[in-house]
């Protein structure tokens, strides 16, 4: 072999290690990356990091921002938490769980959650942001709406236009409570009032003690109505006006991170067309308990 074919295959050995290496560095850098949950800077300033969880949705199942909250929760060095919400609300047990959990990891981890409203914060959304230590919001942002919804649609009248029937054996008088072939009773509708009212309190006195209000103040503007963030800071609903970056900023300072702070953001379930093809599409038809679950319910729920 010559010289110079000698001298070429050394460079292309050389090159190739070289490239080999470097796209070994980049796999191990994505790798880091998306296994240390999803982190704006995952290596550095490991220790200087404050955890987001999305509350961005109508809330039905709150198991994934349960999960969430707990992961960043158990790990020391996650310092605090923000919950960036942007939701009208939900489910009444739902919006409790996730409540439970931001008091849970407040008094347990004696870690600090911090909520920045964006868009909307309203009924459950902001029952679970009265759990908080600070709640931060836009000035047009939308917040309130404490009370409790709960609807359903009569089709009484379709059926007797097409002489169908409906036919129900119960065990008692309240058990088929809010069928919607038929009216309510006046004793079924005194009963779903007395519900309602109990949750209704179960609310009032979650945000009278979260943010430090009397009872009867909260109860006072606790009619459904939503008002601007410049409103409900009058209010006293929240703690300050400002965005995301405000809330990150005074969390971080408030936790004793200097400089800028490491976001670590869990990782979000996305849906592709692959996925509807080749996975379990069953999460989208409609089955026999996603038609059940259209009966009555009831709902921490601006709508």
């Amino acid at each position: 072999m010559s010289e110079g074919r000698s001298r070429t295959l050394l460079w292309v050995l050389i090159g190739g290690g070289a490239f080999f290496l470097f796209v070994l560095a980049v796999f191990t850098l994505v790798y880091l990356t998306l296994h240390a949950g999803g982190t704006d800077s995952a290596i550095t300033s490991f220790g200087d990091r404050i955890g987001v969880v999305y509350l961005d949705c109508v809330i039905l199942a709150p198991h994934p921002v349960v999960g969430q909250l707990k992961k960043f929760g158990d790990d020391s060095s996650i310092k605090a938490i923000i919950l960036h919400v942007n939701s009208p609300g939900g489910g009444v047990a739902a919006s409790e769980e996730i409540y439970r959990e931001v008091k849970r990891i407040r008094s347990e981890k004696k870690k600090r959650i911090v909520v920045s409203i964006e868009t909307v914060g309203a009924s459950g959304a902001y029952y679970v942001a009265s759990a908080s230590d600070k709640i931060y919001a836009d000035q047009g942002s939308i917040v309130g709406s404490i009370g409790v919804i709960a609807q359903w649609v009569n089709y009484g009248d379709l059926l007797k236009w097409a002489k169908l029937k409906d036919v129900v054996l119960k065990t008692g008088e309240f058990k088929d409570t809010g069928n919607p072939a038929r009216d309510l009773t006046p004793n079924e509708q005194a009963y779903m009032q007395a519900l309602i009212d109990n949750m209704f309190g179960q609310f009032v006195q979650a945000v009278s003690e979260g943010r430090g209000m009397k009872f009867g103040d909260v109860k006072s503007i606790a009619n459904g109505k939503v008002w601007t963030g410049e409103q409900a800071m009058s209010m006293k609903l929240i703690d300050g006006v400002g965005d995301f970056e405000t809330a990150v900023a005074d969390t971080a300072k408030s936790v004793g991170i200097k400089g800028e702070p490491t976001l670590v953001r869990p990782d979000r379930d996305r849906k592709t067309l692959m996925d509807l093809l080749l996975g379990d599409v069953s999460q989208f038809l409609p089955g026999r308990e996603k038609m059940l679950e259209q009966q009555v319910g009831f709902y921490y729920l601006w709508k």
